[in-house]
Order: structure tokens, then C-alpha cells, then sequence
């Protein structure tokens, strides 16, 4: 016979197993598992098996003995069947419904609105200049090839180029057009006041 007929696949799970087996292992209690990792309907009752992570059917979930179908690790029909150790385990289910109801919608009123945050990457900047390249950018280029004047003569000489401009711009700036005194105040003094110290 060849090898691959002997190989078998995982059956489908039968949602309800008449089966008297009972795993030796200690009760798994329904508190232990998050609310979404079980599903408490009695039509459709099944929590997620935590030795193979699938979700396994509940038999019995209204006796006093409720426990998992027996079950395969692998998918139905697709991989090997490896029975899970979970197979068969008793389940106390320590949990009421409304109770588990009531926390799934809340877990979903919560959670439905989530939107995923946009990632908003900072501008990059770059490294400062160190105090020697400053000093390189402001030393005013050489007019002449052969040129030594000293830095204090060359800023003088660009002073004296711009200060009429600069004269100008400060007499305009002091100069106050109409309609611009606060209404209810009293005016702007326009000279400088000199207070004196009274005698005494």
C-alpha cells in the first residue's frame, strides 16, 4: 500500500460529539480567556482551544459537564490529522451571558469608531554650522585683489552706503499719519519729555 493513502487528513469538526471520553487535564474556565477568544450562545457555543488556537465546539454547554468536541490541529480536509491534547477537556463555564453580551458590545462600541493615526514624519533639519563657517559667510569678499583693509574700515565704508536709507526709513516710522490716536485717549506726546524732581 502506498505511503500516501496512508496519510490522513483532519476531518471535519462535528459540532456536537456524543463521546463519554474526559481528559484527564484540569477544567478550563471561560474567565481565563478574553471575551472574544469564546462564544456563550447556546446555539452556537465554541471558544478558541488554547493548545492549538482554533476554535473548537462546546457539547453540553447546559449540563452540568460541559467539554470540548474532539478536535484536530490542522484544518479540515487541507492538513494532518494530529488530534489536539485539548480534545474531550471539561469546560466551567463561570461566566453568564448577559454578562459576556454586555461586555462584547461594549468592546464593540469602542472599538468600531478606531481609525489608524497618520504617521507624520518631522521635517528633517539640517546640523547647525559651526562658529568657523559662520565667520566664513560673513567675511565680506575682497574688492580688490590685494585689498588688506580691516574688517572695522570695510563695515564702515558699507554703514556710511546705507545710512541716508536708514535715516529716512526711521524719520518716516516716527512720523504718525491721522486716524491712528485710540479713540477716548489722550494724544501721543510727539516730544520728549524731560520730568524734573520737585524741590524739597
Amino acid at each position: 500500500m502506498p505511503a500516501s493513502a496512508l496519510e490522513r487528513t483532519a476531518r471535519p469538526r462535528r459540532s456536537r460529539t456524543r463521546s463519554r471520553t474526559v481528559n484527564s487535564r484540569a477544567a478550563l474556565a471561560v474567565s481565563t480567556l478574553k471575551p472574544h477568544q469564546y462564544d456563550l450562545r447556546p446555539a452556537c457555543a465554541q471558544l478558541i482551544c488554547p493548545d492549538c488556537r482554533t476554535w473548537a465546539p462546546i457539547t453540553g454547554i447546559q449540563t452540568k459537564k460541559p467539554k470540548l468536541v474532539p478536535h484536530d490541529t490542522g484544518r479540515a480536509g487541507k492538513e494532518a490529522a494530529v488530534r489536539c491534547q485539548g480534545s474531550n477537556r471539561l469546560v466551567t463555564v463561570d461566566v453568564r451571558v448577559t454578562t459576556w453580551e454586555k461586555r462584547m458590545v461594549d468592546g464593540h462600541a469602542e472599538t468600531a469608531h478606531r481609525r489608524r493615526t497618520t504617521v507624520r514624519r518631522k521635517p528633517k533639519v539640517a546640523p547647525p554650522l559651526a562658529v568657523s563657517q559662520i565667520a566664513a559667510q560673513q567675511a565680506p569678499p575682497a574688492a580688490e585683489p590685494g585689498n588688506d583693509q580691516p574688517l572695522w574700515m570695510l563695515r564702515r565704508e558699507q554703514w556710511a552706503s546705507t545710512e541716508s536709507a536708514v535715516r529716512d526709513a526711521d524719520v518716516r516710522r516716527a512720523q504718525l499719519p491721522d486716524g491712528d490716536a485710540p479713540l477716548g485717549a489722550p494724544p501721543v506726546p510727539l516730544t520728549t519729555l524731560h520730568p524734573q524732581r520737585p524741590a524739597r
